[in-house]
């Protein structure tokens, strides 16, 4: 298989994901979208597919596993643990995110990435999106850095976006990117 036959593959995997999305958005009794909005409900509004925007970050793990209070949409805040600094290169530039787990998280649950970029509250959710990530697998990760891919492509919105009767934890600072990420899920425009 060709570099264009995988991207070609990957672009219609992930528009696959988003139809899915969408219909579980639209029909299904525990979507996040208010029943009254569904009648009316063609899907949500996504960048398109930009294989660029998946990148492979360097996993440095956090020790010391302190418990922290993430703050809510709705004023309240949720335990979780700085886990591990996910380092990436985006158009020649080094950034970093903080992947977070609950303290109980079982070591096989993707890690958590709330973020806020500079296209929040323009095209994209003002609050930021999250990102899951798989943990990364494997042995020898002592001698060698461990590694993640960071799929952009893949942020969502949370489910406060859709609903003010949602409580959602909201990215802290440290989460905040200077650029522009246009890729994922942008903004919902009936909210």
């Amino acid at each position: 298989m060709s570099a264009t036959d995988d991207t070609q593959a990957y672009i219609n995997a992930l528009e696959e994901e988003r139809r899915l999305k969408d219909a579980y958005f639209k029909r299904e009794p525990s979507s996040p979208v208010p029943a009254p909005q569904r009648r009316g409900f063609s899907g949500l509004r996504y960048f398109p597919p930009d294989p660029a925007l998946r990148v492979v970050a360097t996993v440095e793990p956090l020790a010391g596993g302190e418990v922290f209070l993430m703050r809510t949409s709705d004023n309240d805040e949720r335990e979780y643990v700085r886990h591990a600094l996910l380092r990436f290169t985006l158009e020649g530039r080094d950034y970093q995110l903080t992947a977070y787990r609950t303290p109980e998280a079982d070591e096989d649950e993707p890690w958590f990435v709330p973020f806020r970029d500079a296209q929040a509250g323009k095209e994209t959710y003002g609050a930021g999106r999250y990102l899951e990530i798989a943990p990364p697998r494997g042995a020898g990760a002592e001698q060698e850095p461990q590694r993640v891919v960071v799929d952009f492509n893949l942020a969502y919105n949370p489910y406060c976006a859709y609903s003010p009767y949602y409580s959602c934890p909201l990215p802290p600072a440290e989460n905040t990117l200077p650029i522009a990420i246009r890729a994922g899920e942008m903004s919902y425009e009936a909210h």
